[in-house]
């Protein structure tokens, strides 16, 4: 099998190089488990979409969206993401939120490869998904999505996208892990009995 050229895949060359210098020849790692049980699997898968912890990566305005999010108002700890963490060993989601460019790329990718496996990725915002506003000529820093960088899960579009655009990513991901739609029917409070 040939290698594909920059030109083949659509990357521009600084995209190519240092995706070459980061996953080196093979990109594919994961072979799957030597023993696969399915009712342990759909627990564990269960586990991990209700317990996501994101990583504290903000890099432009969405990241404001991402901190409202988090707040009371709207509040990802209902449905199992609230511990945003510092460090990316501590973490098995990245929310890409804002602009990525060049300078920032080789920091985001340390970072991705640092998360310990299962690992996912939320590209939200337009500037995270295409380059946004900035994508034109003039403008050669800018990595026209994350995507040529990382491998993205859910895209979450919007300039900048409301947080229940970004809980509707959330609950997109957790349907991805699990096959299972989040939230769950809530259980109505009991009518109350007349008191008279």
């Amino acid at each position: 099998m040939e290698k594909k050229t920059a030109k083949d895949t659509g990357l521009d060359a600084f995209t190519q190089e240092l995706r070459q210098r980061v996953y080196g020849v093979g990109e594919e790692h994961d072979k799957g488990p030597l023993l696969k049980l399915d009712m342990a699997d759909k627990i564990l898968r269960f586990c991990q979409a209700n317990s996501l912890w994101p990583m504290t990566f903000g890099l432009a305005c969405c990241a404001i969206e991402m901190m409202a999010t988090g707040m009371a108002r709207i509040d990802m700890a209902r449905y199992g993401a609230e511990v945003f963490r510092p460090s990316a060993r501590q973490c098995d989601l990245m929310i890409v939120s804002g602009t990525v460019n060049k300078k920032m790329a080789p920091a985001l990718m340390t970072l991705y490869e640092q998360m310990p496996y299962p690992k996912w990725v939320i590209a939200m915002g337009n500037c995270a998904i295409s380059g946004g506003p900035f994508a034109v000529e003039e403008n050669y820093n800018v990595i026209l999505g994350v995507d040529t960088l990382i491998p993205v899960d859910v895209y979450v579009p919007g300039c900048p996208p409301r947080p229940e655009a970004l809980m509707q990513g959330l609950f997109k991901l957790q349907e991805k892990i699990s096959g299972v739609r989040h939230p769950f029917p809530q259980t109505p409070h009991p009518p109350r009995e007349n008191s008279e």
